[in-house]
Order: C-alpha cells, then sequence, then structure tokens
C-alpha cells in the first residue's frame, strides 16, 4: 500500500483500514503457525502496512494538538 493512498484518506476510513489490516494479520498468523501459508514475507507487508496507518494517524493527532496549542498561546491585545 502506498503511503499517498493512506494520506488521501480520512481518519475514520484510516481506523477502520487498520482494524482490517490486524485482523488480517492475526489470520494470516493463525495460517503460518499451522504451516498452510505459502509466503511468509507477506506477515511483514501486513506489519509495514499498519505501521504506515498508525504514523499518519500519529501525525494527524499531533497537528490538531499543535493547532490547539498556538489558538491557546495566542497573545491577547486587549490587556492594557
Amino acid at each position: 500500500m502506498k503511503a499517498q493512498e493512506l494520506h488521501n484518506m480520512t481518519t475514520d476510513e484510516l481506523l477502520a483500514k487498520q482494524k482490517a489490516l490486524k485482523v488480517e494479520l492475526f489470520n494470516l498468523r493463525f495460517s503460518h503457525a499451522t504451516g498452510q501459508l505459502t509466503n511468509p514475507l507477506i506477515l511483514n507487508s501486513y506489519k509495514k502496512d499498519i505501521a504506515k496507518v498508525k504514523t499518519i494517524l500519529r501525525e494527524r493527532e499531533l497537528e490538531i494538538a499543535r493547532v490547539a496549542k498556538e489558538l491557546n498561546k495566542a497573545p491577547n491585545k486587549a490587556k492594557a
């Protein structure tokens, strides 16, 4: 999955994507444990996709916090 595709998603879509990726990773791990997984390298790709989603969510969280902090720091010119 490309990071640009993830950046274009809304936060709710990202949360849903993260949940779906985690469920699929669980299923792949189960298949791997039972010896049914033909390509074990796919586990790494799902882990990386989950990390990308988490990174973008965290970036958005920090941006919201930064904007709120700047709004609270705005100087009040009404004081005299």
